[in-house]
C-alpha cells in the first residue's frame, strides 16, 4: 500500500496550542500512523460530511482523504467536547 503525504490547515498549529506537551506528541505520533492506513482502526466516517476521525485519549483528530493525490488532510484537533462545533 503506498503511503499518504499528510497536510494540515493553518488552524491546527493553533488547536495544538491548547493542548498539553504530553498528548501533543501521542496525537502527532497517531497522525503519522495514519500515512500507512487513513482507514485503519478506530477510524469513523462523519455523517455529516466526507470526513473521518481518530481518537486519541479524550481527543478527535478530523481528517479528509483525497484518494486521488494520496493526501491526508488534518482539518481539526480538539477535545471531543468541542471538535465537531464549526468545523
Amino acid at each position: 500500500m503506498a503511503s499518504y503525504e499528510l497536510l494540515f490547515k493553518k488552524s491546527v498549529a493553533k488547536d495544538l496550542l491548547s493542548i498539553p506537551k504530553k498528548d501533543v506528541a501521542r496525537i502527532l505520533k497517531r497522525i503519522e500512523a495514519l500515512r500507512e492506513d487513513p482507514r485503519g482502526e478506530g477510524c469513523v466516517k462523519l455523517s455529516a460530511q466526507e470526513r473521518y476521525r481518530v481518537r486519541q485519549g479524550v481527543y478527535r483528530i478530523v481528517y479528509e482523504i483525497r484518494e486521488s493525490e494520496l493526501v491526508i488532510m488534518i482539518v481539526k484537533i480538539g477535545h471531543r467536547s468541542s471538535v465537531y462545533k464549526g468545523s
